[in-house]
């Protein structure tokens, strides 16, 4: 079950950088960048689950050696990582929209050409 998470992180994150690199429309390279952000987030939670652990949380009375605990740290993580990427496209696709209202397109040869 782990490896279907993996397989699906690194299909996520490779997706995203085909979005990012082979696309000319800047909505389509926010979307890309969304999609790598979510393949990340997949990867760092699935790097901190075991199977068959509990959540840390215990009484001293409850612990002993054969206590095993899921990692909270890459949860912690990547719970900052949504908020930092939902930042992160929310600034993306405000540029979008004032590159929408400069140039009039959002094809990055246009742009690129209006410039010189």
């Amino acid at each position: 079950m782990l490896q279907v998470n993996y397989i699906g992180a690194f299909c996520l994150i490779v997706l995203g950088m085909y979005c990012m690199i082979a696309k000319k429309n800047l909505m389509k390279t926010c979307i890309g960048m969304g999609m790598m952000d979510y393949g990340v987030n997949l990867l760092i939670v699935s790097v901190g689950f075991h199977d068959g652990g509990t959540a840390p949380i215990f009484v001293i009375s409850e612990l002993s050696r054969a206590s095993f605990f899921v990692d909270p740290v890459p949860q912690a993580l990547t719970l900052t990582s949504i908020v930092i990427g939902a930042c992160t496209t929310a600034m993306a696709l405000s540029l979008v929209i004032m590159a929408k209202k400069q140039y009039g397109t959002i094809n990055t040869e246009q742009i690129r050409r209006l410039n010189g």
